[in-house]
């Protein structure tokens, strides 16, 4: 372009020049691909074959329960950064054992809480008729408060046998590096155990808890969400489906996709998959779902999640790049929603 020809398209681009510099260096692009990272929340730090199980038993004689937990355990002497995950309505410690092992297998310290009067001897030893019903009877606001003191109780009984000479966990906790988890009744769990309020200003939440993961959270079925999730201050990252619906506890789509609203900025997270199902984030279908499984789902669970512990528990900037970065679109499907705040 001649600027002696178009003076005055000349000195608009001129002016125009400062702008555009200022939004580059605002909003700089992305590294290019080979300078990103090889950061892989799918690749095993070491054979899953390798992942010891263990069965263990809290009593917590104060409260008069007795909490059995399942420990997947890496290999090595090292302390590892612990998760703990809490079950759904009429599971136990054997729930969701895809996760125990994946997150085992790249180093961390999985422990998979039972919730006694929430777990599945409520279904067990109900007749046949009365299954449902026993169920939906466990679903209350007393079991949610008995659940939230389990996670204090279990964190307890971890540090004791961090500390006792010939205990198969000894020296293994990193005490300064615990997440949470929990699906359904369990994601509950998890947000009673890392943050939320409840009504008249009450918290359980377990000041060790440093970041969580809800599948298939809810908001409170009363009151403004956005005071209940106010003083969420540690990361979270939330799961859910477009067709995550439980039959127990009222929660619909609506209820779990208003939880990420409410929370305050910093370290948020929310994926929701498409044609997901609740049973979605377990290792097996449910009665009386209606959807065939898509078995991305699971891949993009486990890589999801591993990232944000790897972000939040381990200090990781390679993680953290793939996680608020291109990372997450890798592993998603078209249809499926990611959002951070």
């Amino acid at each position: 372009m001649n600027p002696v020809r178009f003076p005055l398209l000349h000195s608009r681009l001129r002016a125009a020049l400062p702008v555009v510099l200022a939004l580059a260096l605002a909003f700089p692009p992305p590294p290019a691909a080979a300078e990103e990272t090889s950061y892989d929340p799918l690749a095993l730090s070491v054979a899953a074959e390798s992942i010891q199980t263990l069965d263990l038993t809290v009593e917590d004689t104060a409260r008069k329960r007795t909490i059995p937990l399942r420990v997947y355990l890496p290999p090595g002497a090292g302390e590892a950064p612990v998760v703990l995950f809490s079950h759904g309505l009429g599971g136990s410690r054997e729930a969701s054992p895809y996760l125990g092992r994946h997150w085992a297998a790249r180093g961390y310290l999985a422990v998979f809480l039972q919730h006694p009067g929430s777990d599945d001897a409520i279904w067990r030893e109900a007749r046949l008729g009365r299954r449902f019903a026993a169920m939906e009877g466990a679903a209350t606001g007393e079991n949610l408060v008995l659940r939230a003191g389990d996670v204090s109780a279990t964190l307890d009984a971890l540090s004791r046998w961090n500390d006792e000479v010939g205990h198969p966990i000894e020296g293994r906790l990193d005490r300064d590096h615990i997440g949470m988890s929990g699906h359904s009744f369990g994601a509950l769990t998890t947000q009673a155990a890392s943050g939320q309020a409840f009504p008249g200003g009450r918290s359980m939440a377990d000041p060790r808890v440093r970041a969580a993961i809800m599948f298939s959270p809810s908001a409170p079925r009363r009151g403004d969400p956005g005071r209940a999730f106010a003083s969420v201050t540690i990361p979270w990252l939330l799961m859910t489906g477009t067709e995550d619906i439980a039959r127990i506890g009222g929660a619909d789509v609506a209820s779990r996709l208003a939880v990420y609203p409410a929370l305050p900025p910093g370290g948020k997270y929310e994926l929701v998959l498409h044609g997901a199902e609740h049973s979605a984030f377990t290792d097996r279908a449910l009665p009386g779902d209606r959807n065939t499984r898509n078995p991305n789902h699971h891949r993009a669970i486990l890589a999801l999640s591993t990232a944000f512990w790897d972000t939040w528990l381990r200090d990781d900037p390679d993680a953290r790049a793939w996680l608020d970065g291109p990372g997450p679109a890798t592993i998603l499907e078209a249809q499926d929603r990611w959002q951070r705040k």
